[in-house]
């Protein structure tokens, strides 16, 4: 059952100044466990060395707990090219940025390119263009994920490299439900940004600063307006694997560092308050093990991030009966 979750007064005070007209209110006003359909996201364009383009996208699950699956068709596909060009299947909670790319060739032009996604019964689409105030670069998704506050850069998060996974078995792998499957992730990083948390990058320390204030005078933090307009990040290296196609639940040992923005106090996620990057294996070999339910073919994603930058790599998994 949908657990809904109401804004407090002031909230929706603050949001009826911003300019939301007062009809979508009520849709804003309440926060959602599950139940709720999932928007694309056209993030932005960067360019290609051989000067081809890649669009940018991710989405944003209306819902903090329910993960949704859409297989590729109709209902979500990408045109013009053929449906399939990468998209995920599986649709993590809430707010997730800079999920795939698509390449277009360097005579793309003025043409549109549409992401269609339909779920619970509502269809949304994303349309990507080469408009210049969509271009985007390192320092942008470094600021658009938290690690910068908005606007701001240093000559270390300029030279800033992303991560570079890979992986011990490339190739397809097989396993019956409930065999584990070993899986190991290699990640190298150039160590940059360093480990720092929230409080001493200024991605968001004026807001815990005011929040511990607001706690201690015994004021709810909810009532208290952000202090900047782009989500608070820890930064430090860590790596995640999770489902990107599946039919099934997947249960990862150890448990995984989220990857998508879950603000909430005491979530393993990089956004939430207090979160501490794991320990950095000493020979950069990151061992997990997936463990399935339900037969089919999967997609598994091992995402590095190191707070400002994402690299990854894919596993095709197929799970027989036992």
């Amino acid at each position: 059952m949908s657990r809904a979750f109401r804004l407090p007064t002031t909230v929706l005070c603050l949001l009826a100044a911003s300019g939301i007209p007062a009809s979508d209110l009520s849709a804003v006003a309440q926060s959602y466990s599950s139940g709720q359909n999932v928007s694309p996201a056209y993030e932005g364009w960067e360019q290609n060395a051989d000067g081809s383009f890649n669009f940018l996208f991710g989405y944003m699950n209306r819902n903090w707990e329910e993960e949704i699956d859409v297989p590729v068709g109709p209902d979500n596909g990408i045109e013009p090219g053929g449906l399939d060009q990468g998209q995920p299947t599986r649709f993590l909670p809430r707010r997730n940025r800079f999920v795939f790319r698509v390449r277009v060739p360097p005579d793309f032009g003025n043409k549109e390119m549409v992401w269609t996604l339909t779920t619970r019964g509502r269809t949304e689409k994303a349309f990507a263009t080469l408009r210049p105030d969509y271009f985007i670069n390192d320092v942008v998704m470094a600021s658009e994920t938290g690690a910068l506050g908005a606007g701001t850069s240093s000559p270390e998060i300029r030279a800033n490299q992303r991560p570079v996974v890979t992986l011990d078995a490339n190739q397809a792998r097989t396993v019956t439900i409930g065999e584990p499957l070993s899986l190991v992730a290699v990640v190298v990083d150039d160590g940059v940004p360093k480990p720092r948390g929230r409080n001493q990058i200024g991605a968001g320390n004026a807001t815990a600063a005011r929040s511990a204030a607001a706690d201690t005078a015994g004021v709810n933090r909810a009532y208290i307006p952000p202090s900047r307009v782009t989500v608070g990040k820890t930064v430090g290296l860590h790596l995640s694997w999770f489902v990107y196609r599946g039919p099934g639940k997947v249960r990862f040992d150890p448990s995984q560092v989220k990857v998508w923005e879950d603000t909430r106090t005491g979530a393993n996620s990089p956004w939430a308050p207090l979160w501490i990057p794991p320990p950095i294996p000493h020979d950069g070999r990151w061992l997990t093990r997936a463990t399935f339910d339900t037969s089919g073919t999967y997609v598994l994603r091992a995402l590095a991030d190191d707070g400002a930058l994402l690299g990854y790599q894919d596993l095709t998994v197929t799970v027989t009966g036992r």
